[in-house]
């Protein structure tokens, strides 16, 4: 369920365009992950990415308004379980996996079928 750069489709067809997007959206990313667990929404954000529009979360930053491959949504894992994307028994498996949030960025990509989580790191400083 949760993929860590070891999925051969996420590493071959997506990460090339998921990296060269982060490196543009990453600053912002990540504040709104800290604003999130900081005025205690969740402590598990998500940003959903896809190529096209999709129902998951909030548009927070469109591929035309920044020159990206990606649209970047915004939501946290409460909503992936009352959709049933993650599975209330897989809750507590989610959230061990779940990695620090002021280091890595948990991205849901989306693009037509296939959908896998990823954990970005932030570059550092």
């Amino acid at each position: 369920m949760i993929s860590d750069f070891n999925d051969p489709e996420l590493s071959g067809k997506y990460l090339g365009t998921i990296t060269s997007d982060f490196i543009k959206v990453c600053d912002v990313l990540k504040e709104a992950s800290y604003q999130v667990r900081s005025k205690g929404f969740s402590d598990f954000p998500i940003f959903p990415i896809s190529k096209e529009m999709q129902p998951i979360g909030k548009i927070f930053i469109g591929k035309a308004e920044k020159d990206l491959d990606w649209n970047y949504f915004i939501t946290y894992v409460d909503e992936f379980v009352q959709r049933g994307l993650v599975a209330e028994e897989a809750l507590e498996e989610f959230t061990q996996a779940y990695k620090d949030a002021d280091e890595f960025c948990c991205l849901f990509v989306i693009d037509g079928p296939f959908t896998s989580f990823v954990f970005i790191p932030y570059p550092i400083d």
